[in-house]
């Protein structure tokens, strides 16, 4: 039987912990470093091996995951002469799964190219509870010898894997997703302030979405958790706002304007400037006037 590869992971936070988590429970080695030392610490009781440098979680690995808040992060803690790169194995495969937009993904992969390292660009659609379920969707790019290296990993963290062939397709798959996500927290936050507004139960709004062609299971979970006033992060919304800017860049850069995302960012940095930045998404709903919560 081949040996399951060993695992380095750079970035234990709401996303990377228990990703770390289900891998070890499939018994994987699993080496994790955060910047925050005690979140990786945190994984010894888990079974992961916690690692004081990236470099320190990645040397002699098979594989390196990096699930982190942005490009610049990344790069931080792969590339140079003390990044993971510098130890990673020749021939070791880079799943880089943080939402960092095309530009980012682009050159990261080139740093890749020149350190010998197979580099797959594999973000995710999922929050916090897909994660800790291993539901996670998984918008992979990589050329085809990579996916049977990559497939018992991908199977563990995520409920399906949907396969790009040109490398940055799946980071560009995910800001149109993340876009599409955007739109609908937005458009919830606004409906269920504006019903209220209009003297009826905001909680009447989601009872006759419910079951009918409007409804969306994701935009309905949102809309309750902004009525219950719980704003535990399952996607934080620092992150929401990071992504909507990178759609916008990535529109502009093409000649297209993305009016819904470029008007509602002003409304979720607001929220973000009012202490909200690590709550989950559905917290947007607090900018301006917003609705009784219970």
């Amino acid at each position: 039987m081949t040996p399951l590869p060993t695992i380095a992971i750079l970035g234990t936070g709401t996303m990377g912990a228990p990703m770390a988590r289900n891998l070890v429970r499939a018994g994987f080695g699993v080496r994790v470093w955060n910047r925050t030392l005690a979140k990786a610490a945190a994984l010894a009781a888990d079974g992961a091996q916690p690692a004081y440098t990236p470099a320190d979680a990645a040397a002699d690995a098979d594989v390196l995951i990096t699930m982190l808040a942005d490009g610049a992060a990344v790069q931080q803690v792969t590339a140079g002469p003390t990044g993971a790169l510098s130890v990673l194995r020749p021939g070791a495969t880079w799943i880089q799964m943080s939402t960092i937009g095309v530009e980012w993904t682009d050159r990261l992969g080139e740093v890749a190219d020149c350190y010998g390292v197979t580099f797959v660009d594999a973000p995710v659609s999922g929050s916090a509870g897909p994660a800790a379920r291993g539901e996670l969707e998984i918008l992979a790019a990589g050329a085809e010898p990579v996916r049977e290296t990559v497939g018992p990993i991908f199977d563990v963290l995520g409920r399906r894997t949907v396969w790009l062939v040109r490398r940055g397709d799946g980071s560009r798959l995910k800001l149109a997703l993340n876009n599409w996500l955007a739109v609908l927290v937005e458009g919830m936050a606004e409906t269920l302030t504006f019903v209220e507004a209009l003297g009826v139960d905001p909680h009447i709004v989601l009872d006759s979405v419910a079951g009918g062609p409007l409804a969306s299971e994701y935009a309905l979970a949102k809309g309750a958790a902004m009525l219950d006033g719980d704003y535990v992060p399952g996607f934080p919304l620092r992150h929401a706002v990071k992504d909507a800017e990178l759609a916008v860049h990535a529109a502009n850069q093409r000649g297209l304007h993305l009016s819904l995302t470029k008007a509602l960012l002003p409304r979720w940095r607001e929220a973000v400037a009012n202490h909200h930045g690590g709550d989950d998404v559905a917290s947007a709903v607090t900018a301006g006037t917003a609705v009784t919560v219970t």
